[in-house]
């Protein structure tokens, strides 16, 4: 950003130009920020033809620890990406797989690393298999995803990532971790301290390459996997496929197994898009309305400013609200990802730090605020909502000034939405979100009572804790229809709504 435009004035919500949460930052609206050029990349034609889609895990090559640790899961029918691209990656060929949020892309390649690393033991600091992501929290997502899986065939997994403290992660790849799931940035400073080398990684994933584009992060992608073993598999899946990625496809796939579960645009039927035209005026109480309604919401905003402000007005409102943005540590993130997911907390506010790797069963609702730069983080802020085959609303609230990009923004990301005008206290707003007027009391949200936790089972390790889960498939008990929203999150038997699956 230019230093000269720093002279802007702010109000008491850490907002610019005016708006109270940052909305208007940019006054012409959401596509100021310079994006890659629109459209994707062709993509590369396979050479040796693909083997069929499965349609059941039964069919696959997997060793039968994994076999018996899907059905312990609940887990049967694979999601279409993964029943696609797993007959061939269990082959070990390359694979280009693009899946929305919530299409089951964890389970797609971890299985397949999983299986074609069982019966081998990692010697120290030598990992052998590499899952590269661009967040924390999608690391952790990921970690918990494969640890049931993991211990099944006595893999022990390691998470290395920032905001942890380091020695712990350097023990755990010290101790020998075949499969090691990492951000760059982290990865790269436990391979200059000489706690990790990566010449015997015969399987390497790269989970959202477009984010990992985005966030700069191209530079110590490449030259990690330059350090692979380079006649070793990769993997490459993501939500969106544009420009940014076509050099990772070109330079590190070899004729390549490439499967599309959804359009560019990420279309989902059974979300909802709405475009709320607010008044500035109005734009606050109409936020702190939608905020105090039933049930958990998701709000965005641009900056850690703006969501540190909005919570605490929240709180003061009445309503149940905690902040997430990359200013919290990682256990101050974890600890509200949490009580959001339990129900303790029923507002999360946050920055574009939540709009990957974060999956919450039953969120039905997602709130931009400030409207996305962009049509990529439109598409994954909605991606919170919608998983797996439940229903959900996005919901925009656009101010006059910031009508035009908005528009643009949704051209280009393939979608038309429903344009209602609104003000608080109406009716129409009430019906699309569920408004109504916080209670005035003030809160404050304390950390529940710690459970004790359980002693670890098994051979399977990670350098950052959490909890398991899987993605797939799984039945309803006495329904006969499949339950995707649980397996999705866990694979395991449905909690009661509110609490962390």
């Amino acid at each position: 950003m230019n230093r000269a435009q720093n002279t802007r004035t702010y109000d008491r919500f850490g907002s610019s130009n005016g708006s109270r949460f940052g909305g208007s930052r940019r006054s012409s609206g959401p596509s100021r920020r310079p994006s890659a050029p629109q459209g994707e990349f062709a993509l590369p034609k396979t050479v040796t033809p693909s083997l069929p889609a499965v349609e059941s895990f039964a069919e696959l090559a997997l060793p039968a620890p994994l076999l018996a640790a899907l059905g312990q899961q609940g887990v049967t029918v694979p999601f279409p990406i993964q029943a696609a691209t797993l007959p061939n990656s269990l082959a070990g060929r390359d694979v280009l797989g693009r899946g929305r949020t919530g299409s089951g892309k964890t389970l797609a390649f971890g299985l397949a690393a999983l299986a074609r690393t069982e019966g081998r033991r990692a010697e120290p600091r030598r990992p052998l298999a590499l899952v590269l992501v661009p967040t924390r929290e999608l690391a952790q997502q990921v970690t918990d995803a494969l640890t049931p899986y993991a211990r099944s065939v006595r893999l022990r997994l390691a998470t290395v990532v920032g905001g942890m403290p380091i020695g712990r992660q350097a023990s755990a790849l010290r101790n020998g971790s075949e499969i090691v799931v990492a951000t760059p940035g982290r990865l790269k400073d436990l391979i200059d301290r000489g706690d990790c080398l990566l010449d015997d990684v015969a399987v390497t994933v790269l989970d959202e390459a477009d984010q990992m584009a985005d966030m700069g992060f191209m530079p110590q992608v490449t030259a990690l996997l330059d350090q692979v073993r380079p006649e070793g598999q990769r993997m490459l899946f993501s939500a969106t496929l544009d420009r940014n990625v076509d050099l990772l496809v070109r330079r590190y796939l070899s004729d390549p197994v490439v499967h599309s579960v959804d359009p560019s645009a990420g279309a989902v039927t059974t979300m909802e898009h709405h475009v709320l035209h607010v008044h500035d005026a109005d734009k606050h109480r109409t936020t702190t309305e939608i905020a105090a309604r039933d049930g958990r919401v998701i709000m965005f905003l641009d900056t850690k400013h703006a969501v540190d402000r909005l919570t605490t007005h929240l709180l003061n409102n009445g309503v149940r609200a905690a902040a997430l943005h990359g200013g919290k540590s990682q256990p101050q993130r974890t600890r509200t990802l949490a009580q959001f997911k339990t129900g303790h907390v029923t507002v999360l506010v946050a920055t574009n730090v939540a709009a990957r790797g974060i999956h919450v069963d039953n969120l039905d609702l997602v709130v931009n605020v400030d409207p996305p730069s962009d049509h990529k983080d439109y598409l994954h802020r909605g991606g919170r909502t919608a998983r797996a085959g439940e229903s959900g609303s996005v919901v925009t609230l656009v101010t006059p000034a910031q009508r035009r990009g908005m528009t643009r923004l949704m051209a280009t990301a393939g979608i038309s939405p429903q344009v209602t005008p609104v003000r608080s206290g109406e009716a129409e707003l009430n019906r699309i979100t569920g408004a109504q007027t916080p209670s005035g009391v003030p809160v404050v949200i304390t950390a529940p009572p710690a459970a004790k936790r359980p002693r670890r089972s098994g051979s399977s390790s990670s350098a950052s804790s959490g909890s398991s889960s899987s993605q797939g498939y799984r039945g309803r008990r006495g329904t006969g229809r499949p339950d995707r929203e649980s397996a999705q999150s866990g694979g395991r038997r449905r909690p009661v709504a509110g609490s962390a699956a």
